[in-house]
């Protein structure tokens, strides 16, 4: 019976509560699916056993102590980028290791070793492996170098404009791993380089001279790869330019090297409010208590934290797995922000997925799950003209006066949102 029907009739307080215990075991029904399939789902936190022996055995690899595998500094210099070392630790059979060999002399690859414990051997699916050891498929030729046209966006060195009072400066080349997926493969390289300090006056100039840029996100690469120094003065001097109302950074060391959060990096942090950072969680085993930790002391240092996950064949193309992430997300204080659909970056083909599977995850959320962990489903246009939402279909048709509504459980109601009274 709907509410308006409901009126209309006199109700006894018992007819009430029977018909919320109906509607609550109706809801309750609607979730059975997740919560039979939630706990196969694993985060990096209920595997830290098997994460655990995996980091004895890198440890006694590189005869490193606790406290160099807690220096951001020491992974970086012993990220693993040699198929002969990473063979040290996974079960590699002769195929994959010269394809590894392969696709390593066209595109470049380094994991962390933080990264590389997350990894469970064995599982050539597993979709820590997946994002950080190259596959054959890399080697389709398919697709685009540039597929956001960031090379035609770029007004000034070092900027990235697509939208009218936000822009992008591009700091650096460099990460603690090169995602598999990387949408600026093209700026890898064989050798880490941050931009040229003249390219970062020449941006900083841009922006004073165009009073109507209130937004600047600091991204690369990984702009945390950037030392502390150089962090500081850079917000410093956005800070000191009066249009400019909020700073981001893009990172992905909070899950690849969460070492890197420090005391001391949040300490700057800390000094050059409103700041914000966007990282890049795409499944939850990438949740583990080192990133957890990080997103801790990044909160407590006043950073407002997002996620922008990219809709991955194989990794996390699936509701459950969707949903698990993002409210596990929440519970370390990150707010789902972005599901970004995998752009056509040369090499990355077997990442793609349908548009119709994104639009079926975002189904699958909304409403079966908090507001709070449902991010907005993007595609970037292609050709740089920006993020476009891609959203389900909830008006069905509009008239003066009144919509058809289809809601998340997929029932069709009018609503006269102009009524008469």
């Amino acid at each position: 019976m709907s509410i308006p029907a409901i009126e209309k009739h006199k109700i006894t307080a018992e007819e009430k509560r029977i018909i919320a215990l109906r509607r609550a075991a109706e809801l309750k029904n609607r979730i059975s699916d997740y919560l039979e399939i939630k706990e196969s789902i694993k985060t990096g936190i209920d595997l830290q056993d098997t994460v655990a022996k995996n980091k004895l055995k890198l440890l006694k690899y590189f005869n490193a102590s606790e406290e160099q595998w807690q220096d951001w500094r020491w992974q970086m210099r012993h990220r693993i980028d040699s198929v002969t070392t990473l063979a040290k630790f996974l079960d590699l059979d002769i195929e994959h290791f010269f394809h590894i060999k392969k696709v390593g002399s066209h595109y470049r690859w380094s994991i962390s070793p933080y990264y590389a414990s997350l990894i469970m051997d064995g599982d050539p699916h597993d979709p820590i492996r997946m994002q950080s050891i190259p596959s054959i498929e890399e080697m389709d030729e398919s697709g685009y170098n540039d597929p956001m046209a960031e090379e035609f966006t770029s007004p000034s060195p070092g900027i990235t404009r697509r939208y009218p009072d936000r822009l992008i400066i591009n700091v650096t080349n460099m990460c603690a791993m090169y995602c598999r997926h990387c949408q600026r493969r093209r700026n890898i390289g064989e050798k880490d380089q941050h931009k040229p300090h003249q390219s970062l006056l020449a941006a900083l100039d841009y922006i004073r001279k165009n009073r109507e840029i209130r937004d600047v996100l600091i991204t690369g690469g990984d702009a945390l790869m950037l030392s502390d120094r150089n962090i500081d003065w850079l917000l410093t001097e956005l800070d000191q330019i009066e249009h400019v109302e909020i700073k981001r950074i893009g990172t992905r060391a909070i899950v690849t090297l969460p070492q890197r959060i420090t005391p001391e990096l949040c300490a700057v942090l800390k000094k050059h409010p409103p700041l914000y950072i966007n990282t890049q969680f795409n499944h939850p085993r990438e949740i583990t208590p080192e990133s957890k930790k990080a997103c801790d002391m990044l909160t407590e240092a006043g950073v407002v934290l997002g996620n922008q996950a990219v809709l991955l064949k194989g990794i996390n193309n699936n509701a459950h797995v969707m949903k698990r992430l993002n409210q596990e997300l929440l519970k370390i204080r990150v707010r789902p922000y972005y599901i970004f659909h995998a752009k056509q970056v040369k090499g990355t083909r077997h990442f793609i997925t349908s548009v119709e599977e994104g639009i079926n995850i975002m189904e699958k959320l909304r409403g079966y799950t908090s507001g709070l962990a449902v991010p907005t489903y993007i595609i970037n246009a292609p050709n740089g003209y920006g993020k476009t939402p891609v959203l389900p279909q909830y008006v069905i048709k509009r008239e003066e006066g009144s919509i058809r509504l289809r809601t998340w459980e997929d029932r069709e109601l009018e609503y006269d949102y102009m009524p008469g009274f």
